[in-house]
């Protein structure tokens, strides 16, 4: 790292402290959740409406007249629904409850004239009111495909909460009706009609009332997130990745996952200078950044500020995935964030590499016996070749993916042949002489990204199933070999997650808790590929870089390994929905993976990280 990363400015330091407390904001979320359950109960079952709960129940907003039971139950789920937003400090979360508690003070007087119902409402309205600066955090990108998730959702939840209500009451039921009966009774009621099931006395409107409020609660949500104006996820324009190119020609030796910063299904923050940038992906409100800022060491500070500020203001939960220890020492520095280690990233020096010694033997042995059973290899840059090989190659990468879902993130660049990426090196492996298959003699694909001008860093690795085992083996030997003519020196291979644990662990002297968690990580390996791709790293004997996730407190770190884990491809969150629908939908941008890597087993199943 060359030069002194300057101190901290007073914006720095502000953040160093961390985001303005939320507890008052989590307390009014949490007080509207507790609300809207009671309200819930109150509506659903008769006797908790007739215990001594709901003479406090009464006095909460949605106890009104006639129609308690079903205004109960709209506005306990409306609470529910906005206590998530109030939690995060959502502005508009914050109006609608603005409105809602004065309805409900309104309410009780005017249809039971509850001064202590008003009272109450008040209670809960003072606060929101007195701290209304707390929230002002903007809305999350959005499409419109939330509204068909929303009537999903709300509509199970409708179903499975008309039940309930419909059973609620076996002593004024007439007969016996079976479980169909009361679905399709549900169903019914949903829509505003009548259904098989009767009741006695006035329980038969309760009921109705009910399930009307919530199909009305799904109708009304489903057609406003429909019909609001687009907000999609934001995309890397063609000027923001002009400027980062231009960063990563004058910076990009510093960090070898500088060039995934160009995936096109990620957004950018740039310094005040913009000599310096931070790219990132939002996934399940977690504001995700990869490896190191970009660009000059210097901005860096001012780059990551306004990461901080576009975090804040959104009421994003602020990450970091992979960044090295000197990217790790100034996010930690600047922003008051922790650091925990995450695993290694194997760097081979082609000038140190060497097949021979007993180390290589494996490797050595295996790449003999693939070339005496007739494979070439060829390795080139992406500019140097033809547009009918480029397709081919691209064509291969894709059949040979073995996966339904596109994986990569914060390793992987998501393309391939990109007139743009000419830089990029490709290495194939061919077996002539064999009879051509849908990509000719095409058996096995390495795909390599620039770091900086001197190095290469692993983004894909592909090949044909059917080939012979230890593809990965000839294709990194080749090009490993093939390096110093291109002016190669250094070259990054795959990260291996929680590989010092599974190092140690396995040493003499390892104590019972070193043992026990490497044991664990063995144990998990059956489903993660964590130790095979350690070992697999090991073979080429690199030095190893150790890798941090960054975040701001612990709590925080469940979410963020699910929102890594989707963004990687090794969690889908998603509607299940036809093939012939799937296949209709916009693609991402990513569409090769760098999380997936060949370990060179008869499978031939790609890893890239754990």
């Amino acid at each position: 790292m060359s030069g002194e990363v300057p101190g901290r400015s007073s914006a720095a330091r502000r953040l160093a402290r961390g985001p303005r407390p939320e507890s008052v904001p989590a307390l009014i979320g949490r007080s509207c959740a507790l609300v809207g359950l009671v309200d819930i109960a109150a509506g659903v079952f008769p006797r908790f409406r007739h215990s001594r709960m709901h003479a406090i129940a009464e006095v909460l907003p949605g106890a009104l007249g006639p129609f308690a039971a079903a205004l109960s139950l709209s506005t306990g789920v409306l609470l529910l629904l906005l206590a998530h937003g109030l939690k995060r400090r959502k502005r508009r979360a914050w109006r609608a409850a603005a409105v809602l508690l004065p309805a409900g003070a309104v309410g009780q007087f005017v249809y039971r004239h509850s001064i202590l119902g008003v009272l109450v409402s008040v209670a809960l309205l003072v606060p929101l009111l007195r701290h209304r600066t707390e929230f002002a955090a903007l809305p999350d990108p959005r499409s419109r495909w939330r509204a068909l998730a929303n009537f999903v959702l709300m509509g199970a939840g409708s179903l499975a909460l008309g039940l309930v209500i419909v059973s609620a009451h076996p002593e004024r039921t007439v007969g016996d009706p079976s479980v169909a009966e009361r679905l399709t009774h549900v169903m019914y009621g949903l829509f505003g009609f009548e259904g098989p099931v009767a009741y006695r006395g006035d329980t038969s409107w309760t009921v109705a009332f009910s399930l009307g409020a919530l199909g009305l609660l799904t109708a009304v949500t489903t057609v406003y997130l429909a019909f609001r104006p687009e907000h999609p996820a934001a995309r890397l324009t063609e000027e923001d990745e002009s400027r980062l190119r231009a960063l990563l020609r004058k910076h990009g030796g510093r960090d070898s996952l500088g060039h995934f910063a160009l995936r096109r299904d990620k957004a950018v923050v740039f310094s005040p200078s913009g000599k310096a940038a931070v790219t990132y992906r939002v996934v399940s409100g977690v504001m995700l950044a990869s490896g190191d800022p970009i660009g000059d060491v210097e901005a860096w500070p001012g780059a990551i500020e306004r990461f901080m500020d576009e975090a804040k203001a959104h009421s994003w939960t602020p990450a970091v995935m992979g960044c090295s220890e000197t990217g790790g020492e100034v996010w930690t520095r600047e922003t008051g964030l922790d650091a925990l280690e995450l695993g290694d990233e194997a760097v081979v020096d082609v000038a140190d590499f060497s097949l021979a010694g007993r180390a290589m033997r494996n490797v050595r042995q295996m790449v003999r016996r693939i070339e005496r059973a007739g494979y070439e290899t060829r390795v080139r840059r992406v500019r140097d070749l033809g547009e009918a090989e480029l397709d081919r190659i691209r064509r291969a990468a894709e059949d040979w993916r073995g996966t339904d879902t596109e994986r990569g993130f914060s390793m992987a660049l998501g393309r391939i042949g990109d007139p743009a990426d000419g830089d990029c090196l490709v290495a194939t492996a061919h077996r002539p002489g064999e009879q051509p298959g849908p990509y000719g003699d095409l058996k096995a694909i390495l795909h390599f990204v620039p770091w900086g001008e001197d190095g290469v860093s692993l983004d894909l690795m592909r090949r044909d199933r059917s080939a012979d085992p230890g593809m990965n083996e000839l294709l990194i030997v080749a090009a490993l070999q093939a390096a110093p003519k291109l002016g190669i020196t250094r070259v990054s291979l795959n990260f291996a997650m929680f590989r010092s644990a599974l190092a140690r662990g396995e040493k003499l002297g390892a104590g019972p808790v070193l043992r026990a968690w490497r044991g664990l990580l063995v144990f998990l390996s059956r489903w993660f590929q964590i130790e095979s791709l350690y070992k697999f790293n090991a073979k080429f004997q690199p030095r190893w870089e150790p890798r941090f996730v960054v975040y701001r407190a612990s709590g925080d770190l469940p979410r963020i390994g699910l929102a890594a884990m989707q963004a990687e491809g090794f969690v889908h969150l998603a509607l299940p929905l036809p093939p012939a629908l799937r296949r209709r939908l916009p693609r991402r941008p990513c569409a090769h993976d760098r999380t997936e890597r060949d370990t060179g087993r008869p499978e031939g199943s790609d890893v890239r990280t754990a």
